[in-house]
C-alpha cells in the first residue's frame, strides 16, 4: 500500500495521510446537507411536485457519488482530491434548469450526464491536459491565490465576521454574537496550532471548536450516532427517461449542456491547478497524471447523474486535506470511505455546523495566498491579469468568472508589451469563448 501511494517518494506517512483526508471530509461535509437542500429547491415550498426531486434520494446520491470519486480520484490519478457535487452548478442546476426553465429535473439530470460524456472524450484525446498546461504558471498561480482569497472570503462570511452591508456592499459582523466568536476561537486555536508546526493544525483546531461549541451549548448535540440510509430509488436512473422525451432536444437544452460543460471545465481545472501546485506537484508549469485526474473527474460526474445528482467536480476544500499533511491519493481514499460512512452517521454530522469549518477556510486561504510571492508583479503586462483573476473570484463569488476576466486580459497585455510570441495560441482561444462568455452572463 505505502508502495503503491508512494509514501516514502512524497515523505508522507499513514498518520499523515489518515489526518489530511479526514480534514478534507469535515471541510466539505457540509455538501452532505446543502447539495439535497439546492436541487430539491427546499426554499420554494410552492414548488410543484413533478419538478421536486427526493430529498432523501439526492442525500444518497450526493454521499455516493462523492465516495465514488474520491476513490478513483486516490487509486487512479494518486492525488489527494476529492470530489462531490459542485456549489454553483447545483444552483445552475436547480434554479436556471428546472426552476427557470421549467425543465424536469429528469432533463437536467440528462444533460449532466452528457456533457460528463463529452468530458470523458475530450480527456482520453488529451485536449483537455493539453489546455490546463497551455496556461501560463502566472495565471496558475493566480488561480491558486484567488481561490484562496475567495475561500477566506467564504469562510468569514459563514462566521458571522463578514455580513451584506447596504451603504459598503460588505461589513463587519456582530462580534458579539455567541456564533461568531466561537469562529473567532476557532481561529485563534488553528492558528496556535499552525504556528507551532502541528501537520493536522486545521483538523485539530476543527474537532476543538466542534468541542467546545457544544459545551457551551452553541452547538446541539446529536440525538443519535447512527441511522439507516434513505432509499436511492426516487433518483436512481431517472434520467435516461428524458432520451425518449422529444421535449429534451432542444436548442435550450443544447445550451444548458454546453453551459455545464464550460463552467465545470475551468472550475475543475482551477481547483486541480490550485491543489496540486500547493502539494507541489506542479513541475514546470505541467501537472503529472494530469489526465488522471480529469478522468477521474468525468467519471465520477456521469455516475452522480445517473444516481440523482448535478455535476461531481473537484472540491477546493481538499486544500485542508493538504494543509493537514496529505500528500497521496490515499488521502482522498479515507475521504471517499468517510463519505460512504456518513450514509449510516448523518446525525453526528450535524455537529459540523458552519462556525466549525469557516475557521479551517480562513487558515487554508491564508495558506493558498502564498502563491502570490512567485508572481512577477513588476511586469505589467503579468500583474494585471494575475491581479484581476484573483480578485474577480471573491468579488463575483466564481472561480470561473476570475478565470474568465484574467484570461481575456492577459493576451491583450501580452500584446501591447510586445510579447505576442510568449503566448500560446490557445490562450487566445481561450480569451474569446470567456469574452462570450461573461456577455452571456451578463444578459
Amino acid at each position: 500500500m505505502k508502495k503503491y501511494f508512494q509514501f516514502d517518494e512524497l515523505g508522507t506517512s499513514y498518520k499523515q495521510e489518515i489526518i489530511g483526508g479526514i480534514t478534507t471530509f469535515l471541510a466539505m461535509a457540509y455538501i452532505l446537507v446543502v447539495n439535497p437542500l439546492t436541487l430539491t429547491l427546499a426554499d420554494i415550498p410552492e414548488l410543484p411536485d413533478e419538478l421536486r426531486m427526493e430529498y432523501g434520494a439526492v442525500f444518497v446520491a450526493t454521499a455516493v457519488s462523492a465516495a465514488i470519486g474520491c476513490f478513483i480520484m486516490g487509486i487512479f490519478a494518486k492525488y489527494p482530491l476529492a470530489l462531490a457535487p459542485g456549489l454553483g452548478l447545483n444552483a445552475f442546476f436547480a434554479y436556471t434548469v428546472v426552476l427557470s426553465h421549467g425543465s424536469p429535473w429528469q432533463h437536467a439530470l440528462a444533460a449532466v450526464f452528457i456533457s460528463s460524456v463529452f468530458f470523458f472524450i475530450l480527456t482520453l484525446t488529451g485536449l483537455r491536459e493539453k489546455l490546463i498546461n497551455a496556461i501560463p504558471m502566472e495565471l496558475k498561480l493566480a488561480v491558486g491565490a484567488g481561490i484562496g482569497l475567495f475561500i477566506a472570503y467564504i469562510g468569514l462570511k459563514n462566521a458571522g465576521i463578514i455580513v451584506a452591508n447596504g451603504a459598503t456592499v460588505i461589513g463587519m459582523g456582530n462580534l458579539k454574537d455567541p456564533q461568531v466568536l466561537l469562529s473567532i476561537f476557532g481561529i485563534f486555536i488553528t492558528v496556535i496550532l499552525m504556528v507551532r508546526g502541528s501537520k493536522g493544525g486545521v483538523f485539530y483546531g476543527m474537532v476543538i471548536t466542534a468541542i467546545v461549541g457544544m459545551i457551551f451549548g452553541l452547538i446541539d448535540k446529536p440525538a443519535s450516532i447512527l441511522s439507516a440510509p434513505p432509499s436511492i430509488a426516487p433518483t436512481f436512473g431517472k434520467l435516461f427517461t428524458a432520451f425518449s422525451d422529444p421535449s429534451f432536444y432542444s436548442l435550450s437544452m443544447l445550451s444548458v449542456i454546453l453551459t455545464f460543460l464550460f463552467v465545470d471545465f475551468f472550475d475543475n481545472a482551477g481547483t486541480l491547478v490550485a491543489v496540486t501546485n500547493q502539494a507541489g506537484f506542479v513541475k514546470d508549469n505541467r501537472l503529472p497524471r494530469a489526465g488522471r485526474a480529469l478522468i477521474s473527474d468525468s467519471i465520477a460526474s456521469m455516475i452522480g447523474s445517473i444516481f440523482g445528482t448535478s455535476t461531481v467536480t473537484s472540491y477546493i476544500e481538499s486544500s485542508s486535506g493538504v494543509a493537514a499533511g496529505a500528500r497521496s491519493g490515499f488521502a482522498s481514499v479515507v475521504t471517499g470511505c468517510l463519505f460512504l460512512l456518513a450514509l449510516f452517521i448523518s446525525p453526528v454530522l450535524s455537529v459540523i455546523t458552519s462556525a466549525v469549518t469557516a475557521p479551517a477556510l480562513i487558515i487554508v486561504g491564508i495558506l493558498m495566498a502564498a502563491s502570490l510571492r512567485e508572481i512577477e508583479w513588476n511586469k505589467f503586462e503579468i500583474a494585471v491579469p494575475s491581479f484581476l483573476t484573483m480578485f474577480m473570484m471573491p468579488l463575483s463569488s466564481s472561480i470561473a468568472t476570475g478565470i474568465a476576466v484574467g484570461f481575456i486580459f492577459y493576451p491583450i497585455t501580452m500584446i501591447l508589451k510586445g510579447r505576442v510570441k510568449e503566448v500560446h495560441p490557445i490562450m487566445y482561444v481561450f480569451a474569446i469563448l470567456f469574452l462570450l462568455y461573461l456577455t452571456t452572463l451578463s444578459e
